[in-house]
């Protein structure tokens, strides 16, 4: 019975997924249901550990083996469109050289700024083919209020009820976890290195045998600094400074 309910569940799953498929289809106009889409997403505190992301479904959903994390450095702090731009051109110059894969469909998440960034990018590369759509947050950010900006300038409000914004929302939900999954992990090894690195006399091998000793920053500050000193290669006047400047 509870296979049976397992696999009812999957089948209505898979249906759906379908249905939002296929309503996207006729949404974009395309000739069937996209084989292959892919949504680009940027994350950063102030401007702090930007990353990108790249998350692939296909027609059966999620396709996590594919996704894809940019660490975007060169920019000014903050500069979406920079960092959009440089994101795209990694990706799609990568798979212009290698002859890779290319999505029927790329979601942009992001309003006519990214979607334009993202469009001059594919350009340059010769980049034709695939369907390009920004998806801009709709009034005071309310789920279902978003709207969907083509490539040549159209804006469509699909309306919550709509199957293909539920696929478009879905897709961009994930890009958007994946993006800050990666941000939030870069900030704290940012913070973290930094941290250690302020500290004279403190290299790269030191700073691995602290980290590893107490198992990570948390753990080092709470920490005395005589059970410091027991870390090897670390004598007390160092476990002292190293103490001192974590509670400064």
């Amino acid at each position: 019975r509870n296979a049976e309910i397992t696999l009812a569940s999957e089948l209505s799953s898979r249906n759906a997924q379908q249905l939002r498929g296929e309503a996207l289809r006729d949404l974009l106009g395309l000739g069937e249901p996209a084989k292959r889409i892919e949504c680009f997403d940027i994350s950063h505190t102030m401007g702090e550990a930007t990353v990108a992301s790249c998350v692939v479904f296909d027609a059966a959903g999620p396709v996590r083996a594919q996704y894809r994390r940019y660490n975007i450095t060169g920019i000014e702090p903050g500069d979406d469109y920079a960092a959009m731009r440089q994101a795209i051109e990694r990706r799609f110059r990568k798979a212009v050289e290698e002859g890779g894969v290319l999505p029927d469909v790329l979601l942009i998440d992001g309003g006519a700024g990214q979607l334009t960034q993202a469009r001059e990018a594919l350009a340059e590369l010769g980049v034709d083919s695939v369907v390009l759509v920004g998806v801009a947050k709709g009034e005071e950010r309310r789920a279902g209020h978003e709207t969907l900006i083509l490539a040549d300038g159209r804006e469509v409000l699909p309306g919550a009820a709509s199957p293909a914004l539920q696929l478009v929302q879905q897709v961009r939900d994930e890009a958007h976890r994946f993006a800050i999954t990666g941000h939030r992990g870069k900030r704290q090894k940012a913070r973290t290195t930094s941290k250690l690195e302020d500290i004279a006399g403190i290299g790269p091998r030191r700073r691995a045998s602290l980290l590893k000793h107490f198992g990570g920053l948390v753990g080092l500050k709470t920490a005395g600094a005589e059970e410091i000193a027991r870390v090897a290669g670390v004598s007390s006047a160092l476990a002292a400074r190293i103490y001192a400047s974590l509670h400064g």
